[in-house]
């Protein structure tokens, strides 16, 4: 059993039925894994949400394993945005927060933005845009 945390787009087109996400994760649950969520995905899905849609928004962000933004974990995204910002390449601190979550907790980062996580000792399920 895998743990993933799912990244905003991937939440977003699951959400609106896109890209086969919906499928893609009834399928990772069918083998047996969770799904997870952390306080910068909640907010990024809420912040692009219309009216009608908070009710299966909040049901769907609710089924899943939430992962909180510890001290740690919130100077961890700090340590990684220094230490990407010195090798000349800037991450949005949502993309590092996500990132420092999934690597506090040993989770798979479910996203189709592979480039937005370029840590090594990230653990990523590339998707691909389609």
């Amino acid at each position: 059993m895998a743990i993933f945390l799912l990244d905003t787009n991937v939440i977003i087109d699951a959400l609106n039925g896109k890209r086969g996400r919906g499928e893609l994760l009834a399928e990772l649950l069918a083998q047996g894994n969770l799904l997870a969520c952390c306080p910068i995905t909640v907010t990024e899905t809420f912040a692009g949400l219309r009216p009608l849609e908070a009710k299966l928004t909040e049901t769907f962000l609710r089924s899943l394993k939430f992962y909180e933004v510890t001290w740690e974990i919130a100077r961890r995204a700090g340590e990684l945005k220094n230490e990407w910002a010195k090798k000349g390449k800037t991450i949005p601190l949502p993309d590092v927060t996500i990132a420092s979550v999934a690597l506090a907790n040993n989770l798979i980062l479910l996203t189709e933005n592979r480039k937005d996580f370029p840590m090594a000792d990230l653990q990523i399920h590339s998707l691909t845009a389609s």
